[in-house]
């Protein structure tokens, strides 16, 4: 079984400054944790690393505040990396005043959009990753300084990603495999009449969903919240598991999650196969198990559910610091490689959530943060930033790799030191 980490320190939220004991006691922990490096990585070492990638992200910023992708003209538009980017610099204390600085004008920059009224000041088609900057906005923005300003920002965000779960509301019923989650659809997703076809990715799927739930959660949404269980319908559809023996099939039913139910296309390791009732089943995979996990927690599933448990074991088993794991078909084996920053970013968040440093994986006891460590000081470069030779993903912008690998670094760091200087909702999962 896997060990639990050591205790956390109670965190700091980065908008405060420290009191002179704490800041004392950090800096006297980190020299002993320095003295403790992971294979030969010293702590300082990952706070250069960590400088660095700061560094790199502050000297891409606009002077209105936004950041823009200088790799693809769909990312152009200033919302759709902005809350991404500000997200990773919110785990980078190493970025110092200029980091400070640099939040403050994105947090400006997110602000902008909402009008006196108090709604959000968008176009019909004006974001071209609604849901992703809508939920990311709603939490920078409050994490960065709780300000009346901001919290009025973060709850026009966040009516603005409601109005984009798949629910009654749009015409969704619980019976539909979409009902419940959230997609990328561009325009409001709403049902289409009877034979009418479904608009370009109006379905939901598991990632933009941990996302929608995860401002939810941040927003300090009640548990009872019906957005909750209409959440949870769809991600158990994504799962391969099931609750009664009966329907299992143990071929296919081994925990893990998947992107999307009845799409074999969208799902990165492909189709696994027909189970012995006739259902078409997708391979589970890492990125998909890890956000799967994270998404059950903020539904409010316990610990020690059976789904959590399986979830939790698959990637405890089937952990790999080098590519993101799962049987991937041999067509989609190129796609293991292409989301590895995305993995890493999502696997750290998962491990951080349940408090595990050290997995007995199939090759073997493994501590994930040293094995993430080793491979992403390796892969940054000189400039600070990490970049994805392959481009499916879209890692091969070096924003969003760096986005990811940062903030995967930070909680290694965390977890493998024994403390945290993060703010205290970097990940919250609503237990």
């Amino acid at each position: 079984m896997a060990s639990p980490t050591r205790p956390l320190m109670p965190v700091a939220v980065l908008s405060r400054p420290l009191p002179a004991w704490a800041a004392l006691i950090i800096l006297l922990l980190a020299s002993v944790a320095n003295a403790e490096s992971p294979d030969g990585e010293t702590t300082d070492d990952i706070n250069a690393a960590l400088r660095r990638a700061a560094q790199f992200l502050v000297s891409k910023q606009a002077p209105d505040g936004a950041w823009r992708s200088e790799t693809y003209g769909a990312m152009r538009d200033g919302p759709s990396l902005t809350p991404l980017i500000m997200s990773a610099l919110l785990f980078l204390p190493q970025a110092g005043p200029e980091g400070q600085t640099s939040l403050r004008k994105g947090a400006d920059y997110l602000a902008g959009f909402v009008g006196d009224d108090g709604r959000l000041n968008v176009q019909p088609r004006e974001l071209l990753f609604p849901v992703y900057s809508a939920a990311s906005a709603s939490r920078v923005l409050v994490l960065v300084e709780r300000s009346p300003r901001n919290v009025r920002a973060q709850q026009a965000w966040l009516a603005y990603l409601r109005g984009r779960q798949l629910d009654e509301s749009l015409g969704w019923q619980p019976t539909d495999p979409e009902y419940g989650g959230w997609g990328y659809s561009i325009d409001v997703p709403r049902k289409p009449a009877p034979g009418k076809p479904k608009e370009l990715f109006h379905e939901s799927n598991l990632a933009a969903t941990v996302f929608a739930l995860a401002a939810l959660r941040s927003a300090r949404t009640p548990a009872g919240d019906p957005a909750f269980a209409r959440a949870a319908a769809f991600i158990q559809r994504c799962q391969n598991f099931s609750d009664d023996p009966a329907d299992a099939d143990p071929e296919f039913d081994d925990g893990g999650f998947f992107f999307i139910p009845g799409d074999a296309a969208q799902n990165k390791a492909g189709a696994a196969g027909t189970d012995r009732f006739g259902n078409e089943r997708f391979h589970s995979y890492g990125s998909m198990t890890a956000d799967g996990l994270r998404a059950l927690l903020r539904c409010g599933f316990a610990e020690n559910h059976p789904r959590v448990a399986a979830a939790r074991t698959w990637l405890v088993r089937n952990f790999s610091a080098a590519h993101n794991p799962g049987a991937f078909a041999t067509d989609r084996a190129v796609l293991q490689d292409a989301t590895w920053y995305y993995w890493t970013w999502a696997a750290s968040h998962a491990f951080l959530a349940v408090r595990l440093e050290r997995l007995d994986t199939r090759d073997g006891p493994v501590a994930w943060p040293k094995a993430f460590t080793r491979e992403l000081l390796a892969r940054q470069r000189p400039d600070g930033s990490w970049v994805n030779r392959f481009t499916d993903a879209k890692e091969d912008d070096p924003l969003i790799a760096t986005s990811w690998a940062t903030s995967a670094l930070a909680i290694g760091r965390a977890i493998a030191t024994g403390q945290t200087d993060m703010p205290n909702d970097r990940c919250p999962v609503g237990r």
